[in-house]
């Protein structure tokens, strides 16, 4: 790692924070040791992440799916470890988990809202812009509070995947 962690109980000043993340996380994993160096940025990013992962309107295998494309895209292999198992129980085969690190995912393993997913994840962390033709499908495929949480998504795990590479953490 680049920053060294936090040793959670370590500080008693940031004894409200790690209370927050681990009711809300279940634990401090090492990213959180690491944001914990600023507690105000620690807080910020678990109140967004928390809301992304655990408070929006995308079905799990979905959200899953997008955590775990953006984690390939951006080789943050931390990442896409930590979410195999929430993919797992959101739904997503052992199939559909080892075909999303392939430079292109076998079409057949997923079904349409699946592949329209990838390919918008693709488009978001390769290309940054978004085509107008796939945005008329995601548009037509959610309602727009789905269509905003699936675009948060997408670019919340590229910030904390591209965090982790840049900090080496989970290397």
């Amino acid at each position: 790692m680049r920053i060294d962690p936090i040793v959670p109980g370590s500080r008693p000043e940031l004894a409200d924070i790690e209370a927050r993340i681990q009711a809300e996380r279940g634990r401090i994993s090492p990213l959180y040791q690491v944001l914990l160096n600023s507690p105000p940025l620690a807080h910020g990013w678990e109140q967004l992440l928390s809301a992304v992962r655990n408070r929006n309107s995308l079905p799990a295998g979905l959200r899953e799916l997008v955590i775990l494309r953006v984690a390939v895209l951006n080789r943050a292999a931390y990442e896409f470890d930590a979410h195999v198992p929430h993919a797992l129980r959101g739904g997503l085969t052992q199939a559909q988990v080892d075909a999303v690190r392939a430079p292109a995912p076998d079409a057949a393993l997923f079904d349409g809202t699946e592949r329209l997913v990838l390919e918008l994840s693709d488009a978001m962390t390769r290309d940054i812009d978004v085509p107008d033709a796939l945005d008329a499908r995601v548009r037509a495929a959610f309602a727009p509070q789905t269509h905003l949480d699936l675009v948060a998504t997408v670019a919340a795990y590229n910030m904390v995947s591209r965090l982790l590479a840049a900090l080496r953490i989970g290397h």
